[in-house]
């Protein structure tokens, strides 16, 4: 059966390590006959969530007028959800912060999604990467019927494009082909 599969690379650079595992992934998922669309999370405007709680009394609608209206529609749509980031200081890297924070608006209608996540980091140890899992782990726990189905750890890597070749990029391939 064909999934929806919504790709959110929280990378900064295009083409940068995360954003390749993103791409891999999405060749994978593609071939597999997936309905698939990568977001590049740095290219759309998302501003910080204010916490105005303006959406609460609004039934869901952001007082900010900017691109993460259309990409929750996304997130509610999809079957499959993947987070894609860079370590920055031993977490997710802003672009990804702010799009998380911001489905506040609308956080109780992404449900009974099945999550992969992707983390990419200078550091070669998994342990590096650890705690940005964790905090993609932490906003799975906050939707319903959340189902986590694979993690890529791409450590190792600091130049942008370091990754290819590497093992993560067959893995990322692999999981994608499996959704």
């Amino acid at each position: 059966m064909s999934k929806k599969v919504l790709i959110l690379s929280g990378s900064p650079r295009k083409s940068g390590n995360s954003d390749l595992l993103c791409d891999q992934f999405m060749k994978g998922a593609l071939e597999s006959g997936n309905e698939v669309e990568k977001i590049r999370v740095a290219e759309k405007k998302i501003g910080y969530c204010r916490a105005c709680y303006y959406c609460r009394d609004n039934g869901g609608k952001c007082v900010i007028k900017d691109d993460m209206a259309e990409i929750i529609e996304k997130m509610i749509a999809a079957d499959v959800l993947v987070l894609a980031s860079p370590v920055y200081f031993y977490s997710i890297d802003a672009q990804l912060k702010a799009l998380i924070d911001r489905t506040v608006a609308r956080w109780t209608e992404i449900r009974d999604k099945e999550f992969y996540y992707i983390a990419t980091a200078a550091d070669s140890e998994d342990e590096s990467l650890e705690r940005t899992i964790e905090c993609m782990r932490g906003y799975a726990d906050c939707v319903e019927g959340a189902v986590e189905k694979g993690v890529i750890y791409g450590g190792g890597f600091y130049e942008a494009g370091e990754v290819r070749n590497s093992p993560a990029m067959t893995k990322a391939y692999e999981m994608g082909k499996g959704v």
